[in-house]
């Protein structure tokens, strides 16, 4: 789940320092929010799902980058566990989801420095994929391919093939491929795949 397209607006300062990625602590709580509403624009669901993935019991801890720009938080991403149904055995995998950056924000590498971000803490904690539901066209170049081209298969008929992709991190072997599994938030706040508002 993230959030695109590219309104205009505040501009990280000329001097070309970028965003500082940094762990999101509880005090950004309140900003993360902010960040998810306006990204997404659909109330209280995205907001609640990440509120849920922080408190969730699950085998991986999750990991929750901020994007700080003169000292405000204009993006965010989490990394949480999810599983893969392997053949050999249940493998503890992650999705990036959400993915948020304020609208004003975007179209400033903010978003790509976030996942690189991620990606490179899920690899240094030896996670062998990372998930997520996205266009191909910006994560195609961001360390994601499609999911299903490569063994995978996805979790629910309503995720578009194109837009289920998976990151393989070092820690990947050839046997680990199956069915990708969301944990309980996802599911609970409706954040898989598309619904269809005709049916």
């Amino acid at each position: 789940m993230t959030s695109h397209g590219a309104p205009e607006g505040s501009r990280i300062a000329p001097d070309g320092a970028g965003p500082v990625i940094r762990e999101e602590t509880a005090d950004d709580h309140r900003d993360v929010r902010e960040v998810h509403t306006r990204a997404f624009g659909d109330g209280d669901r995205v907001p609640g799902l990440v509120e849920a993935l922080r408190g969730a019991e699950a085998a991986l801890a999750p990991m929750s980058f901020v994007a700080v720009v003169e000292g405000r938080v204009v993006g965010h991403v989490l990394l949480s566990a999810t599983r893969l149904d392997a053949p050999r055995r249940i493998v503890d995998v992650l999705s990036l989801s959400p993915l948020g950056v304020l609208p004003e924000f975007r179209r400033q590498g903010i978003g790509t420095r976030l996942v690189a971000h991620a990606l490179a803490a899920a690899d240094s904690q030896g996670v062998p994929l990372v998930f997520l539901e996205g266009s191909p066209h910006y994560y195609g170049s961001r360390g994601f391919e499609g999911a299903a081209a490569v063994g995978f298969r996805s979790p629910s008929l309503r995720i578009p093939e194109a837009a289920f992709q998976v990151a393989r991190l070092s820690a990947h072997e050839p046997w680990m491929t199956g069915t990708f599994v969301y944990s309980d938030p996802f599911w609970t706040f409706d954040c898989v795949g598309l619904r269809d508002p005709g049916a």
